[in-house]
């Protein structure tokens, strides 16, 4: 039999498994960290750090602020617990994954060798960048420039050495070994990954089985085009007979929910066997928009009614919403968007536009945004904020946060209100 769900209740699954109805801890350490990833299962990375790159982002909106600090230890300055990989785009994975991923690996190797490609073509610089690796250990992009031999010439090209690490780190043979601020740290993958776990072999199916059954544990409640997208996995064939396993085995339970059609007909979802439906869900959020909450366009507008475009390359005087405005959750609704900056030079957290979504309460909501822009400016280490007049939330989150008495709150004009 296939249950039903409303909309409503679809949310709260989805938003309940991604950690959204957990209270925020008084105090923030590593044990939340690795708590609140075992339910991301991945986490995306962006190097966009107008407001605070993405990366550091779904733990805020989770577990409210910590010190940046703490991620910087976990996650970038050694490997023991997480490795970089494309497991979505580039993302933080645990590093017992890597087993999972020799399908992606393999796709990569084969493009490399192709007759004709950049690999094909550039044998001798993946030779040497492999063995200055194999010689020196990790090693920064820099550190690998600064040893070329100059004889060379135009062979040994700045871009030819960064390219010969991204194809090597795509097929597996070299993994990052950590980060210093946002620069990366390569070596051999046997450098980095435990042998016991690089050399482990799984089945390609049972890798497609275990990502989609993590993908469904992970959104609560999904359609076969979400469970495909969480880990990018392009093989719908092998995604539908991993739903047709999982199912099979209870692991995952047909439903239909009310509202996801298409033309005009329900699409068929699967709720994870141990998803939970809470009564509510409390609390407001600012969200990256690579958070799996709305990473996947289809799954946001279905779900959220969030029709979602990121405005970054679009020219400033024909963007809509702003440079990278922040998804805002409050309850089980996505209500808003905010275009957020942070001026370091005025110590200042700039809404440089606010908008209301079709779930908006207006009179409920502008409270609750308020005190999440006043959450983010303290964990920011910023001292005011201020609010341009683009966007229909404008008024009203500017007129929150004065109630909120939130510290020096004043207007700024925004450089698209010039032109609006």
């Amino acid at each position: 039999m296939t249950d039903t769900l409303s909309a409503a209740q679809a949310r709260r699954i989805a938003l309940a498994a991604q950690g959204f109805t957990r209270s925020r801890p008084a105090s923030v350490n590593a044990r939340h960290l690795h708590t609140a990833m075992g339910r991301l299962g991945v986490l995306q990375i962006d190097s966009v750090n107008v407001f605070a790159r993405s990366h550091y982002m779904p733990f805020f909106s989770r577990l409210g602020a910590y010190a940046p600090e703490l991620l910087d230890r976990v996650f970038l300055a050694k490997t023991t617990h997480y490795v970089e990989y494309l497991a979505h785009e580039a993302t933080f994975m645990p590093i017992e994954d890597w087993p999972l991923w020799r399908f992606r690996r393999e796709y990569f190797r084969a493009r490399l060798a192709k007759a004709g490609s950049w690999g094909a073509s550039n044998e001798r610089t993946l030779s040497w960048v492999r063995d200055e690796l194999r010689a020196r250990g990790p090693l920064r992009p820099a550190d690998i420039r600064a040893d070329a031999p100059r004889e060379r010439g135009t062979w040994w090209d700045w871009d030819e050495v960064k390219l010969a690490l991204e194809h090597m780190w795509r097929t597996g043979e070299v993994a990052i070994s950590g980060r210093k601020g946002f620069e990366r740290s390569y070596a051999l993958a046997e450098h980095v990954v435990p042998a016991h776990i690089l050399h482990q072999d799984i089945a390609i199916p049972d890798a497609f089985r275990e990502l989609i059954r993590r993908a469904a544990r992970s959104q609560g409640v999904a359609t076969a085009s979400d469970l495909a997208d969480y880990y990018r996995i392009r093989d719908r064939s092998a995604v539908a007979t991993a739903i047709g396993e999982l199912t099979d085995a209870g692991e995952l339970l047909p439903i239909q929910v009310k509202g996801w059609e298409r033309q005009g007909r329900p699409l068929p979802a699967w709720r994870h066997a141990d998803a939970v439906l809470p009564r509510r869900v409390d609390g407001a959020a600012l969200l990256t928009p690579f958070d799996p909450v709305v990473w996947f366009r289809d799954r946001a507008l279905r779900a959220f009614e969030l029709d979602y475009r990121i405005e970054i390359y679009v020219p400033a005087e024909k963007r809509r919403y702003g440079y990278y405005s922040l998804p805002v959750l409050v309850g089980d609704r996505i209500v808003a968007r905010v275009d957020l900056k942070a001026d370091r030079a005025t110590s200042t957290l700039q809404v440089q536009s606010a908008w209301w979504e079709p779930q908006a309460r207006p009179h409920e909501d502008a409270d609750a945004i308020a005190g999440e822009l006043v959450l983010a400016a303290d964990w920011q280490s910023l001292t005011r904020v201020s609010v341009s007049g683009w966007g229909t939330a404008a008024d009203d989150v500017h007129d929150a946060l004065r109630r909120r008495g939130a510290g020096e709150v004043r207007r700024h004009v925004h450089a698209r209100e010039l032109v609006s």
